[in-house]
């Protein structure tokens, strides 16, 4: 077993799930003209991913200790590998949703085996190395947000984009085959599971899942569609959230800073607060301020999943693969949720710009969209408030743990 070698194809792994984000949102304007959806339509297919991430995760979080970690690992290969095919033929709404999900269950499978198997391999250090794990997440957007970005320049539709992920579908697969996987931490340390499921009805841990909820949204779901909407307000929405998406890769690099200097509370305090600013400042911004208003966004964003996970393993390590799975998959589930709902907003806003018989213009899209990013900011407001509560009682605990 090569630690390293594996912690490697994992994040290849990773690239692969986040390369789809970027493509999908890049895609969604060409899938509404080809296959005739509204707004609201490509909400529900690109929420399809998100919720088949969460079965993924929900149902694949347990059998990592049953089943092995590198048999949830194969699945999501092989999800992967239909769910490309399939989307790159799809003829319709159905078959793209069937693509899109089996996809997300694929991305789920990712999820669900390699958070455990990084906490597995790396005890000693769990938030840093699931930090660096999930820098390849904006990593990946990125990714797939330039090659949406050239390749559509030079013609290529997005049919070709989306082949693009079998390459390092490929590679990954190829990387994994002759490695030998650990057995889960839990297992390990002979945790068993009714004490496993147990730790997961800590009232602390259960409101860190519904804070997850709300971080995830935050993060994922304006993400799907700022392609779309910032393309109509003038500049070009994939370079906008390459942006961003490369900001949090980046700051995600050095997060062992933040987190040696910085408990995760208040580091999840900071992350609330700058969300909402920078979500704000989107839906009043126009030009080149959407990309200043864009990098606070980001900033705000950048730790919010890895520090939520390492948070709950490292506080709560008895929740094993299934607390990370919980996690994971409330998450997810939040943001299959919220882009429909997103997108009805957005049509909403677009039906009350229009006068009787007028069409709908770029400028009246982009107005509504931005509208749109903008109500969003009312989940890490909420998110302030209970990272406050939570940060204070955890200074509370501290400071009698001290007295004792």
């Amino acid at each position: 077993m090569n630690p390293n070698r594996l912690f490697c194809a994992s994040c290849v792994a990773l690239i692969v799930t986040a390369m789809s984000f970027a493509l999908r949102g890049g895609a969604a304007s060409a899938w509404a003209g080809e296959f005739h959806l509204s707004n609201e339509q490509i909400g529900w297919i690109n929420g399809t991913a998100f919720w088949g991430f969460t079965l993924a995760m929900i149902v694949g979080g347990p059998l990592c200790d049953l089943l092995g970690l590198g048999a949830i690992m194969r699945i999501a290969f092989v999800g992967h590998l239909v769910g490309v095919l399939l989307t790159i033929f799809a003829w319709d709404y159905w078959s793209l949703y069937a693509g899109t999900l089996i996809f997300g269950i694929a991305n789920g499978s990712v999820e669900a085996a390699c958070n455990p198997l990084i906490t597995t391999l790396f005890p000693g250090d769990k938030t840093t190395k699931l930090n660096a794990f999930h820098v390849w997440f904006p990593g990946g957007i990125v990714i797939g947000g330039l090659l949406a970005y050239l390749l559509g320049h030079l013609g290529l539709g997005w049919k070709i984009q989306f082949a693009c992920m079998l390459i390092p579908l490929a590679a990954y697969g190829m990387m994994f085959m002759r490695e030998k996987f650990p057995k889960t931490e839990r297992v390990e340390q002979g945790i068993s599971t009714g004490t496993m499921f147990a730790a997961c009805l800590n009232p602390l841990f259960i409101l860190m899942v519904a804070c997850m909820l709300l971080t995830a949204a935050t993060e994922l779901a304006p993400n799907q569609w700022i392609p779309n909407i910032l393309t109509n307000a003038g500049v070009s929405g994939m370079l906008v959230l390459v942006w961003i998406t490369g900001i949090q890769a980046v700051g995600r690099m050095f997060a062992g800073v933040f987190v040696h200097r910085i408990a995760p509370e208040g580091m999840l305090l900071a992350s609330a607060a700058i969300s909402a600013i920078g979500l704000y400042a989107l839906s009043i911004s126009t030009g080149a301020m959407l990309f200043a208003a864009a990098t606070v966004f980001a900033v705000g964003v950048c730790f919010f999943w890895p520090t939520m996970l390492g948070y709950v393993s490292e506080r709560f390590p008895k929740t094993g693969a299934l607390g990370l799975a919980i996690m994971g998959g409330a998450g997810m589930l939040s943001v299959s949720i919220v882009l429909p709902v997103m997108g009805r907003i957005y049509d909403a806003g677009i039906a009350a710009r229009l006068t009787p018989g007028e069409k709908a213009t770029a400028v009246i899209e982009a107005a509504a969209g931005l509208q749109t990013l903008g109500r969003v900011a009312a989940l890490p407001c909420l998110l302030l408030v209970v990272f406050c509560l939570v940060f204070f009682l955890q200074k509370r605990s501290e400071t009698q743990a001290t007295k004792k």
